[in-house]
């Protein structure tokens, strides 16, 4: 069974030059995949030659937004969650990561999420 991982992330950057980049396919293909393609609701993912589907299911303008698997098998864990949040007292823009992964991923995939977000960082101009 996954268990769910939360990492948080400072980015000095507003949220509405953060917001487009966690849900637009092309915010996303900059950084997170290497190709993402959109059909209504429905995104595809591209790395290498691996195609993964997601739905957009939840998304509030500059503040979060929500994707669930099409092709995962276990319901209380087939989503991923990009949250952005300001600190009330520093001002400060903290991206919080909510994804899935078994016990024995759980290294790799808080390593991929590092990459991923330093490649973000890279895209912003951090």
């Amino acid at each position: 069974m996954k268990k769910k991982i939360t990492l948080e992330y400072t980015i000095n950057s507003s949220p509405k030059v953060l917001f487009p980049r966690l849900s637009t396919p092309g915010g996303l293909s900059e950084w997170f995949a290497d190709n993402v393609n959109i059909n209504g609701n429905l995104l595809s993912f591209f790395w290498d030659k691996t195609e993964q589907r997601a739905v957009m299911v939840q998304k509030k303008e500059n503040k979060y937004v929500r994707f669930r698997w099409v092709d995962s098998d276990e319901t209380d864990s087939q989503w991923f969650e990009f949250r952005i949040n300001i600190d009330d007292i520093t001002g400060d823009t903290a991206l919080i990561i909510t994804d899935f992964a078994d016990e024995d991923d759980r290294d790799s995939s808080i390593e991929l999420w590092n990459s991923q977000i330093a490649k973000l960082k890279h895209v912003i101009g951090l």
